[in-house]
């Protein structure tokens, strides 16, 4: 397996030779495209992905270790075939539409100012993580741990405060229809 300390990785598209499978730390991928590539068994610690598209990339088996995504693009991404030992990231205005975090325990991670439309985190574990700022238009809670989340600046959310765990979740004012919409109530 390749290893690769603190390299940068540069407006690369990896098409002549694909992504080489291996371990990077430290690194920091910049304008690179890796949608629809094979990233399966590789493990990032510590890495930065910054304005990459990652869309669609296979990442089964994948290890994220403090991985920070900036300005990136993760459609369709399934979070939840890579490999959960130690998992951490966060995102940074991204676009993450369409992606699977199911069963995921990814306590204390920070969405802020990014698109999360269409994301999937059934019976994930998202305690004290942080919404800031984040689209969760269509976004499929479902048995999803909530407690103690900060969701006081997400928006377009439905979250059905009967099938996830909420206690001491942060909500603003605006956020209550998003949690009262499965009780056919209307709000003035």
């Amino acid at each position: 397996m390749n290893y690769y300390n603190e390299k940068d990785f540069t407006g690369n598209d990896f098409l002549a030779n694909g992504f080489p499978i291996g371990e990077y730390e430290n690194c920091q991928f910049s304008h690179c495209d890796i949608s629809n590539k094979i990233l399966s068994n590789s493990k990032f610690i510590d890495c930065v992905f910054e304005s990459c598209n990652c869309s669609l990339a296979n990442v089964q088996h994948t290890a994220f270790q403090n991985v920070q995504f900036i300005n990136s693009k993760l459609s369709g991404v399934q979070f939840d075939t890579c490999n959960p030992f130690a998992l951490s990231f966060s995102f940074f205005n991204s676009i993450i539409q369409h992606a699977t975090f199911f069963q995921l325990k990814i306590p204390k991670t920070l969405f802020k100012d990014s698109d999360l439309t269409g994301t999937d985190f059934t019976d994930a574990d998202l305690t004290e993580a942080v919404f800031d700022h984040c689209n969760l238009s269509q976004a499929i809670f479902d048995g999803t741990n909530l407690q103690k989340a900060n969701l006081k600046t997400a928006y377009h959310f439905l979250i059905d405060p009967a099938r996830n765990k909420l206690n001491k979740a942060k909500f603003s004012m605006e956020g209550l229809p998003g949690l009262l919409s499965s009780y056919d109530i209307v709000i003035e």
